[in-house]
């Protein structure tokens, strides 16, 4: 375990998403798996750094200054354009994707080892920039805590079965693994996600824990302990960055010590906060604090 004011380093890509909805004109909101997570940590009190690539644009602007108002220090190597996504919602705010994105990290080379390491989504699986993303995890595998979300993007995954093995790749660096249903659903059609969970376990990690929308989430340790928790009851605005915030919070509450029924309580009130209001807004400390006194009085 690291110290709570120790930073993280997440690597991994920033997107501008815009979010299109018929008859109203576009929103162009700061997202990015990996960069969602910096700065839902940095929004906890936790220092983040986030190793990426952002172009000299409007939208690359926008987003250094939503992770900068939060407190992460972003190390960005400078690319042509940043990267973008359409986001279009359906019914219930569920969010599919099209995306204009290239991932390109040259090598980096750290003089120190960070406290801990947030590695996934397309930065992790996209060359020619994962290989500088695996090159940093497994110098530091075994040494520091590696986190990984695959957060699984099938536009930009290529053929199923090397995606598979580049995802496992990244499990089998990691103690800790999050993943949501519709990944491993994309990943391994037709499987459980119990059973997924469990042969993930075996490659390596200590705890695997998976989002199952609105019915709450469920985590498996190495040490044979499975917990499911519900989700909160919250009305929904939209669902992106939900996932997002969920890791950032299970991240969090592991750096302060809290056993696996706090870390998922509050990773799920997390997301219950971060989908009843729109974009990838992740809540802050106090606003966490706070739903999860509401919450425990409630049950």
């Amino acid at each position: 375990m690291t110290s709570p004011d120790s930073p993280v380093l997440v690597i991994g890509e920033c997107v501008a998403d815009i979010v299109r909805t018929d008859g109203a004109p576009d929103v162009v909101h700061p997202g990015g798996s990996p960069s969602n997570v910096a700065y839902g940590l940095a929004r906890l009190g936790r220092p983040a750094v986030l190793l990426t690539e952002l172009g000299p644009d409007a939208n690359g602007r926008l987003i250094r200054a939503h992770l900068e108002s939060a407190g992460v220090t972003v190390r960005a190597a400078e690319v042509a354009r940043t990267p973008s996504a359409v986001v279009r919602l359906d019914g219930q705010g569920r969010p599919g994707y099209t995306f204009d994105i290239g991932w390109t990290l040259p090598p980096v080379d750290l003089s120190e080892p960070p406290a801990a390491v947030h590695l996934g989504s397309i930065g992790a699986v996209t060359e020619p920039g994962a290989a500088s993303v695996l090159a940093l995890a497994e110098r530091w595998s075994g040494l520091v805590p590696i986190s990984y979300d695959p957060n699984v993007r099938p536009a930009l995954m290529g053929e199923r079965a090397g995606a598979v093995r580049r995802v496992e790749r990244c499990v089998a660096l990691s103690g800790l693994v999050k993943a949501s249903d519709e990944d491993l659903a994309w990943l391994y059609p037709g499987e459980r996600p119990e059973a997924v969970a469990e042969r993930w376990l075996a490659l390596g990690p200590s705890v695997v824990a998976v989002t199952l929308g609105e019915r709450g989430a469920f985590a498996l340790t190495a040490e044979g302990e499975h917990l499911r928790v519900p989700a909160v009851p919250t009305p929904v605005a939209d669902t992106v960055g939900a996932g997002d915030s969920f890791t950032a919070a299970l991240l969090h509450a592991r750096a302060v010590g809290a056993g696996l029924p706090g870390c998922l309580a509050q990773a799920v009130t997390a997301a219950s906060l971060t989908v009843s209001r729109p974009g990838a807004n992740p809540p802050s400390a106090a606003e966490l604090e706070a739903a999860l006194a509401v919450n425990s009085r409630t049950v």
